[in-house]
């Protein structure tokens, strides 16, 4: 992902690094205006709240808003982190008539043009070391906050202190958006799930199909940002949202549809605790309307343990058709309304509706390995029935999907041996799961920034599964304490070698492997200690690999 721009924290502080065109932004923006001045659709006020908040929701201001009913931005206002994302925030607001202040802690000789543009436009600029001073000096209405920033730094609980509704602009796109809009969050694979999910709307949407002729849209943490084209967005259209913890935090409106896919330990050294990301990623469904659909994993306790609080209806997904069928027909029988679940029976991904089960694909006919992705796969096919498509429909989309860069990616095939690119793996997590999706010996190329996870699963499956690891970055050291006190228990151990680069790191898994194995760059950390983000990493890999002869 292109670089966002340079907030409070360090880089690491960002949420694990998305795909271009991603909503998160790394530098901080900040906006002020003048009280009450605005423009058609968006204008500036200080409507009746309470510190820290936004005005009040009325009964149409989700789901069809009426031309004319968007309700006021309580200003001055800020945007702090001149991203991608926060950069078409005020370009948004700025074509309302509504000054910003922007704040990003990027030094002005090092500051893009692009951010030299906005001062160009009229954004009064607060940029280098000091660039957060203005939101205790002056009184705003309201910040936007670039997620990825620590959200208790004293300059921001201080403006909050003095009544400005701190907020996202995922916040405000969910405000004024009049489609149906459909997120997608978890702690794994969220990227999968989102674009798979929009794909099978688009067939559903295509001449014929149940939703014909209503538009899609994708945006959050993948695609562009989309808080420019809010206002023409139609309200028949489907907006498809990857939504990470850190946008969710400082949202007040959630999606009409909330998938949620699991809870694993992550961005802890910026949650501080796992309360506090639990409780971030609650809020996608704990903030729904009644009419709203929370679609969730029957499997993980975390998103399971929604169903009661979810505000609207409740449709389950699971590998365990029990899990599922018990959670949707419990939910069902107490909200009323229909059944929906999605499960697997056998190797089969199948839907029910209270009265029968549905057979939907042959899990061996899809392009995408895992277990994990034959969920993320349910999850998106159960997000598009409770949204209108036809579950069929939906499983087609999914036989059919051949993935995401950077996810399980394979790179080529040289002497036997199968490359691939999964550096999406910034948690423990994602490595286990991309461990399981083998049965081939794996050679895993593993290691980089450490943000504060535990790496103790790991020790018994890579002991179990791989040949040989190859280890670099920060947090080789631990991993292989992991791996070395797993071994006493687990009897055997692969290879460990270190290295200082992952150039090293390709040239040692080539020279380790045999014929028949996998080479697996899942490196369970952030890439910051090397590489701008796991893009960037993941494309030096794919060089990398595709230079070997």
């Amino acid at each position: 992902m292109p670089a966002e721009g340079h907030a409070g924290p360090p880089p690491a502080a960002r949420e694990a690094p998305l795909p271009p065109g991603s909503m998160a932004q790394g530098p901080e923006g900040r906006a002020a205006g003048r009280p009450g001045h605005g423009a058609a659709g968006l204008s500036v006020g200080h409507p009746g709240r309470g510190p820290g908040e936004p005005a009040a929701r009325s009964p149409g201001e989700r789901g069809v808003r009426r031309p004319g009913a968007t309700p006021p931005l309580a200003g001055p206002v800020a945007v702090v982190g001149l991203g991608r994302s926060n950069r078409a925030l005020v370009r948004y607001l700025l074509d309302r008539g509504i000054p910003v202040v922007g704040c990003d802690r990027v030094p002005p000789e090092q500051a893009d043009p692009e951010i030299h543009q906005l001062a160009r436009a009229g954004v009064e600029l607060h940029l280098g070391p000091g660039y957060l001073r203005v939101l205790q000096e002056r009184p705003f209405g309201t910040v936007f906050l670039t997620p990825g920033m620590k959200k208790d730094l004293p300059e921001i609980t201080a403006a909050r202190a003095a009544g400005a509704a701190v907020r996202g602009e995922i916040d405000l796109f969910l405000e004024r958006c009049r489609g149906k809009v459909l997120g997608v969050t978890g702690s794994a694979g969220k990227t999968t799930t989102t674009t798979l999910l929009a794909e099978g709307l688009r067939q559903a949407a295509a001449p014929g199909g149940p939703l014909a002729g209503r538009p899609v849209f994708v945006g959050g943490n993948i695609g562009r940002p989309l808080i420019e084209e809010v206002d023409r967005i139609p309200p028949e259209a489907l907006v498809v949202l990857e939504l990470s913890s850190f946008q969710l935090e400082l949202c007040h409106r959630a999606p009409d549809v909330a998938v949620y896919l699991n809870l694993r330990p992550n961005h802890l050294d910026i949650h501080g605790t796992m309360e506090a990301y639990a409780a971030a990623k609650a809020r996608i469904v704990e903030l729904q309307e009644p009419d709203g659909w929370a679609v969730l994993n029957a499997d993980e306790p975390a998103p399971a343990g929604l169903a009661g609080r979810a505000p609207g209806r409740v449709a389950a997904f699971a590998a365990s058709a029990r899990a599922a069928r018990e959670l949707a027909e419990r939910e069902a029988a107490r909200r009323g309304g229909p059944v929906r679940a999605a499960y697997l029976a056998g190797d089969r991904l199948v839907a029910w509706d209270g009265q029968g089960e549905r057979p939907l694909l042959e899990a061996g006919a899809m392009h995408l390995r895992g277990a994990h992705n034959r969920l993320n796969a349910l999850a998106a096919i159960l997000a598009g029935w409770v949204a209108g498509a036809d579950p069929a429909g939906m499983a087609q989309a999914a036989a059919a999907f051949r993935g995401v860069e950077h996810r399980l990616e394979p790179v080529r095939e040289l002497d036997g041996v199968w490359y691939y690119n999964d550096s999406i793996a910034t948690a423990p997590d994602r490595t286990l799961a991309a461990l399981e999706a083998f049965t081939e010996p794996v050679v895993l190329i593993a290691g980089g920034y450490d943000k504060g996870i535990p790496f103790d699963p790991l020790g018994p499956a890579l002991c179990r599964r791989a040949r040989a690891v190859v280890l670099l970055g920060r947090t080789a050291e631990a991993i292989q304490r992991v791996i070395e006190e797993a071994a006493r228990q687990e009897g055997k151990a692969p290879l460990v070698r270190r290295v200082a680069s992952l150039e090293e790191a390709v040239a040692e898994a080539r020279r380790l492997a045999r014929p028949g194995d996998v080479v697996l760059l899942s490196p369970a950390c952030a890439s910051y200690d090397m590489f701008r983000d796991f893009a960037e990493r993941g494309r030096r890999f794919k060089e990398l690999v595709m230079a070997l002869s």
